[in-house]
């Protein structure tokens, strides 16, 4: 398997505070990567590096063996990245369906002025792009909900309005920032099935950052675990489990 990401000797410095600290790992092409570690061990900061928020300090990230140093941030989602966040980014006052057609708009081909205009091409462009979001929103189980505006949903629900989002542009990475974070536990067992369906009848890699355990350990192949920004463990779940320094940093030691 080729990598789809690749981490190399990455740092990132705000002032004098080190939030990353020559990182290295892969993401293999078809792989769930899980990465943990205490909060401030620098997950989401890293997240935001590739994702073009930040700008590393040193080192680089590429994407199918691209820079994304060269990648503009508002072009992330068109070379196959997508992401959700730990604090839900969406629309409230929007439906269900406006928040994930949101997502599609890199496959829309009509531009702003055809937009304002109901030409042909317009019209089927938006009845392509709704179609989508809707197999989409059916997909993570809220085809009911379409309508309703996301602020009348419960949080796990929103969790998986934001995940049509990210879903309906058709990424090859998807990273996902503690996608069980905040939810019940009859909740997360629901989401590791969603997560597995996501992997494997649409053939998305994942990438995410979770602290709930018993999540991470069912559904990925492999976990990076971060400390105080430096990688101090990578390899399966039950290697890790067994590891002395992660049971130490972030496991708890006995």
């Amino acid at each position: 398997m080729a990598a789809l990401l690749e981490v190399h000797d990455l740092s990132v410095r705000f002032g004098g505070v080190v939030a990353l600290d020559r990182v290295s790992f892969n993401v293999e092409a078809g792989q769930v990567v899980a990465l943990i570690g205490p909060n401030g061990a620098g997950k989401t900061t890293l997240f935001n590096v590739i994702t073009r928020v930040y700008r590393p300090s040193s080192g680089m990230v590429t994407v199918d063996g691209h820079s994304v140093a060269s990648i503009r941030p508002h072009n992330v989602v068109r070379h196959g990245l997508a992401r959700t966040f730990q604090n839900v980014a969406l629309f409230r006052s929007m439906t269900v369906l406006d928040n994930v057609l949101v997502g599609d708009h890199t496959k829309t081909a009509s531009g702003w002025l055809q937009a304002m205009v109901p030409l042909p091409g317009a019209v089927s462009a938006e009845s392509s792009s709704r179609k989508r979001a809707l197999e989409m929103i059916d997909f993570v189980g809220l085809g009911p909900q379409a309508m309703r505006p996301v602020a009348a949903l419960p949080f796990g629900l929103q969790k998986r309005v934001e995940l049509a989002r990210a879903l309906v542009a058709g990424p090859r990475l998807l990273l996902l920032d503690e996608p069980a974070g905040g939810i019940s536990h009859e909740e997360v067992d629901g989401t590791a099935r969603l997560m597995r369906r996501v992997h494997t009848d649409l053939g998305v890699t994942m990438l995410l950052v979770e602290h709930h355990m018993a999540f991470v350990m069912g559904i990925s192949d492999r976990v990076v675990v971060l400390d105080f920004g430096k990688k101090i463990a990578e390899g399966s779940p039950a290697e890790v489990q067994r590891n002395p320094a992660v049971i130490e940093a972030y496991l708890g030691a006995a």
